[in-house]
């Protein structure tokens, strides 16, 4: 697991409420999803220092131009799986370095 699965599943959300709005599926057309892939990346990386962030592309797909603003609280409610499936491997590093959470 890596900062990618994190992007995917911001990908995915984005993907889908461009559908919602404009009727439009993005996944299909690699232009569109290689724009969009690029924003994501950067909207993760601005939440970890803001409370949200705002996604904007100028014509996406076919003219259409896609905004749309993320929270902090909406992308770890997104990713609450992932977060939780890096708990065991971190605790195991911690066990195996004989620290503690409190240590770091």
């Amino acid at each position: 697991m890596g900062g990618e699965d994190f992007d995917q599943r911001l990908t995915e959300h984005f993907v889908k409420t461009f559908k919602k709005k404009t009727g439009k599926d993005i996944s299909s057309d690699p232009r569109s999803m290689q724009k969009l892939k690029g924003e994501v990346e950067k909207a993760k990386r601005d939440l970890s220092n803001v409370h949200q962030t705002k996604i904007s592309i100028e014509n996406l797909m076919d003219g259409e131009d896609f905004s749309e603003t993320i929270t902090r609280a909406r992308f770890e409610e997104l990713c609450n799986d992932l977060f939780k499936k890096t708990i065991q491997p971190v605790q195991q590093v911690l066990d195996d370095s004989g620290m503690k959470k409190t240590d770091i």
